[in-house]
This record gives C-alpha cells, sequence and structure tokens, in this order.
C-alpha cells in the first residue's frame, strides 16, 4: 500500500516581506485603505499590463462594484446581466446586490464556461451587460463574447476569480473585456487573505469604482492625502460654498475598501507571484497530461490550442457511465487524506435561494449534471509532484476497487 500523504485543499503564503510590512504598519497605527493598498493596485496592474486596478474587500464586491459602474452609463435597477449557470454562488449574488436580474445560461460541459452559443437567445432590451466566467481558470470563449457584446452595444465584465496566470490568445484573463474581477481569497493564486480587485484601461470606470468602494464619495482620487498620511488636500473643499467632497455622495456606494494588512500580504504574493504560478502549473499539467487512463469514467477540463488555464484547482466530473457515486469519490478520497470541494452548482435551480426568479429543474442541463456529479481538489503551491502523483494513485486504486477494470 502506498504511503499516506496528505493533500489539503489549499494555502496561503505569506512571505517575510508581507510579515514585515504588517509589522510597520501596526507600529504606525494607520491600517485602513491607504499607501500600501495603492502600492498593490499598481504592482497588480502592472502585472496584467493594465491602466488601472482598484482593491476591495473581496472577489464578490469586485463583481458587484464593476456591474454598478454600469449605473453611470445608463443602466437602470432591475436591468438584466447575463451569466453562466453553473458558478460559484457568488457570481449570481453579486448580479442581486448591484440591483441587477441574473439572467442564466447553460455552460458547455468539455470547458464549464458559458456557451456563447446560447447566449443570444436571451438577450432582451433590459439586457446591459455579459458576465463569463472563467471557470477553474480555464478561459471562456471570449472572442464569440466579444462579438456578441459589440453587435448588442452591451459591456462585458470578466468575473476571472479564479483566473490568475490565465491567458487567452496571448493575453492574461481579465484583461480582455470592460473591466475584470478577481478573488484575492486565501485559496488564490495572489491572495490578500480576503480581497478582491478590478482591473480596467479606462480610467472613468476606475474613477467609478474608487467611488462606489467608499460610499459613493464624490472623493475619487488614486491616492488620498489624508489616507497616506493625514496632509491637507487642496481638492477636499471644492465642492458647492467650499464643501468637503468627502460628505458628498454621488451614487449609491458600498462599504468595500481593502486596509493595509490585507494589502501587505498581497504586496509579498506579487514578489514571489511568478514562483507560486509555476510551481501550481507544474502541478496542474502533470495531472492532466495523466488524467485520460481514467476514461470513461472520471473526465477533467483540457489545455486547447491558445489558452493557458490558470492552476486554480484540478476539476474532475464523474461520467454517466461510472458504476459509483460522486460521494462514493470523495468520501474515498478524504478518507485516504485527499480534501475535496464539489464543482459549484446550477444557481438558478440548485441554489434555493435562486428560486424565486422561477426557473425549472432540466432548463440548464450541462450545469446541473456538473453540480450533482463534478468535485475539484487542489493543486497549490505547497504541494508537489509527489502529492499529484498520491491524487493519480488514489483515484485509480479507488476505480480498482470500485470493480471497473
Amino acid at each position: 500500500m502506498a504511503n499516506r500523504i496528505t493533500v489539503p485543499f489549499g494555502t496561503i503564503s505569506i512571505p517575510e516581506r508581507s510579515k514585515e510590512l504588517i509589522r510597520n504598519i501596526l507600529e504606525t497605527k494607520r491600517v485602513s485603505c491607504g499607501k500600501h493598498v495603492r502600492s498593490f493596485e499598481e504592482k497588480f496592474a502592472a502585472l496584467l499590463g493594465v491602466k488601472e486596478a482598484v482593491a476591495v474587500s473581496s472577489g464578490s464586491d469586485a463583481d458587484t462594484l464593476a456591474l454598478a459602474v454600469l449605473y453611470d452609463y445608463g443602466a437602470k435597477r432591475g436591468d438584466e446581466v447575463i451569466i453562466p449557470a453553473l458558478s460559484f454562488v457568488a457570481t449570481g449574488n453579486a448580479v442581486l446586490n448591484a440591483g441587477f436580474t441574473p439572467v442564466f445560461v447553460d455552460i458547455e460541459r468539455d470547458t464549464l464556461n458559458i456557451d456563447p452559443d446560447q447566449i443570444e437567445i436571451v438577450i432582451t432590451k433590459k439586457t446591459r451587460a455579459i458576465m463569463p466566467v472563467h471557470l477553474m481558470g480555464k478561459p471562456a470563449k471570449m472572442d464569440k463574447i466579444m462579438d456578441i457584446a459589440k453587435r448588442h452595444k452591451l459591456h462585458v465584465i470578466e468575473d476571472a476569480a479564479e483566473a490568475h496566470g490565465a491567458f487567452y490568445k496571448g493575453r492574461p484573463a481579465g484583461t480582455l473585456a470592460d473591466m475584470g474581477a478577481f478573488s484575492l481569497y486565501v485559496a488564490h493564486i495572489i491572495t490578500t487573505g480576503e480581497g478582491g480587485i478590478v482591473v480596467t484601461n479606462n480610467e472613468d470606470y476606475a474613477e467609478i469604482l474608487r467611488s462606489l468602494r467608499s460610499h459613493g464619495r464624490a472623493c475619487k482620487c488614486r491616492e488620498c492625502s489624508l489616507n497616506l498620511a493625514s496632509k491637507y488636500c487642496q481638492k477636499r473643499f471644492q465642492g458647492d460654498n467650499g464643501e468637503d467632497i468627502r460628505f458628498i455622495f454621488e451614487r449609491i456606494g458600498y462599504s468595500s475598501k481593502m486596509n493595509e494588512l490585507e494589502a501587505a500580504i498581497g504586496l509579498g504574493n506579487i514578489e514571489i507571484y511568478e514562483e507560486i504560478l509555476r510551481k501550481r502549473r507544474d502541478n496542474l499539467i502533470h495531472v492532466l497530461d495523466r488524467f485520460s487512463r481514467f476514461n470513461p469514467y472520471l473526465v477533467t477540463i483540457k489545455e486547447e490550442d491558445g489558452e493557458q488555464i490558470g492552476p486554480h484547482a484540478i476539476p474532475i466530473i464523474i461520467q454517466e457511465y461510472a458504476p459509483f457515486l460522486r460521494s462514493d469519490l470523495t468520501n474515498y478520497l478524504e478518507e485516504h487524506g485527499i480534501e475535496t470541494r464539489t464543482l459549484f452548482a446550477s444557481m438558478p435551480t440548485q441554489c434555493h435561494g435562486f428560486a424565486y426568479l422561477g426557473y425549472k429543474p432540466g432548463q440548464f442541463p450541462n450545469a446541473e449534471y456538473i453540480g450533482k456529479h463534478g468535485l475539484h481538489i487542489g493543486v497549490h503551491q505547497d504541494l508537489g509532484l509527489e502529492e499529484m502523483d498520491y491524487v493519480l494513485g488514489t483515484i485509480e486504486r479507488f476505480l480498482q476497487y470500485r470493480g471497473t477494470d
């Protein structure tokens, strides 16, 4: 019997640089959004080659605020945003939290992403945006999506929560549309512990985002003199009759700022980003290249020409031919030290909170299938090829145990 190895789902890297920054921040007592958040935004933008990055308090808020920008461009509350039926529930929640109505489209089972061929069917006079998700770090078919959006004059916001390190036709995921929203949650490639960030090449969008994350204030400079060093700000009293613009609210906003301690973790992560990405890519590709031996019972995603999958996790889908349930496999893996997560759910038909929208089981067969038969396991930087081989070997022993030879 193979030696038992543990394979936790996720990890967090907190380098010495982050610890040093955290100590300094605590000494200064300046922990609210300030110079370290701004530095993190600049470095994240440079990493992706975009003009602007606006840090917020979560990946969910990144989606929500990116959508809320659309109100400055004519959108009305209750207007529609098209999203894939399969995603982490934050995608659907964000549409609702922004005041819009989610309109769901089924996915392609082999990519796990929105099926572009079904998007135009659901476009109406109230449609304002499409929000594709690069699920498990596999890029959605952005050329088709952007073409549809252009013809129908729609905005596109990428939910790139899991797509750190992903590329589509030579360009980083998250930079292919009007805005890209990333999660910086603890299990992700770049993390701030909690947190999110929106990237864009549109400076006007970025200005609105800075307002939205701070209650909709009229004060929305890239660098705030008050937050950075309690300096006098010449712009502060330029409201009507010299009023303080920090207390003028131009739009409905949110309380979604990142704090300095979170930014410190992120700054340390960016310094070792290439190392983290390499380790996770090595783990992911090692498994993907060897997974076909589990056909016809288990399948995963494939890296196709013109794309690079961001190494978020390894999705596993149990096929119709399998003489076992997802719970059989997950229990076996967990018993053997391999942590698992389900592969999300069909939001409109498998997540009770969306039931009021009136969708019925069977409307999204591919998303519903993955919701019942999908799982994923980690490939993070604290794991190596030994652990990946252990995962492969454990799955193989499970299949032998279930008599699938």
